[in-house]
C-alpha cells in the first residue's frame, strides 16, 4: 500500500554541468524556498528567535510553483527549475520504519512446514550469490527467527544448570555417584524418543520444544529413582541375590512406573493433538515430552536393571577380593 502522493525532483545531471549546478546547492535553495532556512536571530531581552525566510504563500501552492521556481547560474542569469529537473508526483511510503536511527523496510514472510532457520541459511545464500548491496544497506532478520537465536542463547546456559540441579538432587537422594550416573542415563533415553517424535511428526525444532526437552529431563529420572529406591530397600532387608532382588524390584515397581507415565502423557496428548489458537506453541512441547517418556519408561525397565546388576555384581567381587586372606 503506498502513501500519500509527494513531489519528486529528478535532477538532469547533463543539464546540470551544462549550466554548472550544484545538486546540493539546488536541494538547499529547494529547500529554503518551501520549508524555509534559518538566517540570522532576533533577540528580545534575554529571548532568542530563529530568523527564517521562505517564499511567500502564493508562490507555493502546488506543483507548479515548484516548477516556475528559478534558481541563479553561476553567470548571474536564472532558469526555472523544470528547465533542469523532471518534477512530478509519486507515490509516498505508507511509513517510514527506523531502527537505531536507521531506516528500515519491512518484509513479512510466513514459514510453513518448515524449519526457520534453515530456510532463513537459504535465503542467506541466495542472497550472498545474487545481491550486491550498496555500502551503507544490510540485512537483518527477525521475527521467529530472532526469537529462535535469543533462545538458543539462553537454553545454552539454562539446559546445564537443570540437568546439573538433576545431578546434584539425584546424589542427595541416593548418596551414590554411580547409582546417580546410572539413573541419569533416563535423560539421553528420554532425548532419543523426544528427537524421534518430532521427525515423525515432521516438526522442526522450535523454542517450545527446546522447553519440551527441559521439562522432559527432569520428570524422565523418576521412574529410574523409584526403580533404584526399591532396589536400595531390599538390599537393606537382606536380600542378598541380585538377579532375584531385581526381579523383585521390578516386578513390584513396574505398575507404578508405567501408570505414572501413562498419567503424565495423557495429561499432554490434549496438547499435542490440539488445533486451536497457540497449538503451533503447545504441540512441539506436548510432542517431545511424550515421546520421551514413552522412550525413557520402556529402556529405563531394561537399561537400569542391566546396569544395577553388573555395578552390584563388580561391587561384590571386590568385597570378596578384599575380605579373602591371602596365603
Amino acid at each position: 500500500t503506498s502513501g500519500l502522493p509527494q513531489m519528486t525532483v529528478q535532477y538532469n545531471r547533463a543539464k546540470l554541468a551544462q549550466y554548472g549546478l550544484d545538486i546540493t546547492k539546488l536541494n538547499q535553495y529547494v529547500s529554503s524556498a518551501f520549508s524555509g532556512a534559518s538566517a540570522g536571530v532576533i533577540f528580545e531581552g534575554e529571548r532568542r528567535f530563529d530568523l527564517v525566510i521562505r517564499l511567500s504563500q502564493k508562490y507555493r501552492v502546488d506543483i507548479n510553483s515548484l516548477m516556475n521556481l528559478y534558481v541563479d547560474l553561476p553567470n548571474g542569469a536564472q532558469v526555472p527549475l523544470k528547465e533542469v529537473a523532471e518534477i512530478s508526483y509519486q507515490p509516498g511510503p505508507m511509513q517510514i520504519s527506523r531502527d537505531n536511527t536507521y531506516r528500515r523496510i519491512y518484509v513479512g514472510v510466513n514459514v510453513r512446514g518448515r524449519d526457520v532457520e534453515t530456510m532463513v541459511n537459504e535465503i542467506q545464500q541466495k542472497l550472498d550469490a545474487q545481491l550486491d548491496l550498496p555500502p551503507g544497506y544490510y540485512i537483518t532478520y527477525g521475527g521467529s527467527f530472532e526469537n529462535l537465536q535469543r533462545a538458543k542463547q539462553r537454553l545454552q546456559i539454562v539446559v546445564p544448570i537443570a540437568l546439573a540441579l538433576i545431578f546434584i538432587l539425584l546424589y542427595f537422594a541416593l548418596h551414590s555417584v554411580s547409582q546417580s550416573l546410572m539413573i541419569y542415563m533416563a535423560v539421553p533415553l528420554a532425548a532419543i524418543g523426544g528427537i524421534y517424535a518430532l521427525m515423525l511428526r515432521g516438526m522442526p525444532f522450535s523454542i517450545s520444544a527446546g522447553v519440551g526437552f527441559v521439562v522432559l529431563f527432569g520428570v524422565a529420572v523418576l521412574n529410574g529413582l523409584v526403580l533404584i529406591s526399591r532396589l536400595n530397600d531390599l538390599k537393606s532387608e537382606g536380600l542378598t541375590d541380585i538377579k532375584e532382588r531385581i526381579f523383585t524390584a521390578t516386578l513390584e515397581r513396574i505398575r507404578p512406573i508405567l501408570l505414572t507415565a501413562t498419567a503424565a502423557i495423557m495429561g499432554f496428548m490434549p496438547m499435542a493433538v490440539s488445533a486451536s489458537a497457540g497449538a503451533e506453541v503447545q504441540r512441539p512441547l506436548a510432542t517431545v515430552v511424550i515421546g520421551g517418556l514413552i522412550s525413557a519408561t520402556l529402556l529405563t525397565l531394561i537399561v537400569v536393571p542391566i546396569l544395577y546388576y553388573f555395578l552390584e555384581s563388580r561391587q561384590d567381587r571386590k568385597q570378596i577380593n578384599h575380605e579373602t586372606p591371602k596365603a
